[in-house]
């Protein structure tokens, strides 16, 4: 497993884990159970875990992926720009999870507001998120690229055997 290979196992684990977390809070609002929302909280707070090795790995990657053929320095520009907001964004969602589980544990009444927000940064987490995961998809999906300058950038790489 190269470094590459590493980055996209641990991407995914802070993207699909923020969506996951924020089901089980929802349903745990929804229940009115306090055991399904502090659930929702560990789920957080390993995503928030996740979300650290992911971009902690990511240096590592690019200077693996950046010399590849169609590959857009733009493309990993847009996603290391959206990665860092992403990752700040689940290191706050998970501090406030791991806070709101010990006023939660402790019965303080006021954890209550901790579960609110991390309710509202859970849905600002997940909505980066899907620009987070596109963007680095885009890098090297060209197939999912919306933007036809990036796929004249991989056209340029390519050499035309068959003209």
């Amino acid at each position: 497993m190269n470094d590459v290979h590493f980055h996209l196992v641990v991407t995914h684990l802070p993207i699909v884990g923020v969506l996951i977390g924020f089901l089980v809070l929802l349903t745990g609002y929804i229940t009115k159970s306090p055991q399904v929302k502090a659930t929702a909280l560990g789920i957080f707070i390993f995503s928030a875990l996740a979300a650290i090795a992911a971009f902690y790995t990511g240096e590592a990657a690019e200077d693996i992926v950046e010399n590849l053929p169609g590959v857009s320095e733009t493309l990993i520009h847009t996603h290391e720009e959206q990665a860092e907001l992403f990752y700040t964004m689940m290191l706050v969602l998970g501090g406030v999870s791991l806070v709101t589980m010990f006023i939660h544990y402790k019965k303080f009444a006021f954890a209550k507001y901790g579960f609110i927000a991390v309710l509202f940064l859970s849905i600002s987490s997940f909505v980066m998120s899907k620009f987070v995961g596109t963007s680095g998809g885009e890098i090297t999906h060209v197939e999912i690229r919306n933007d036809p300058n990036n796929l004249i950038e991989l056209d340029s790489h390519h050499d035309h055997d068959d003209d």
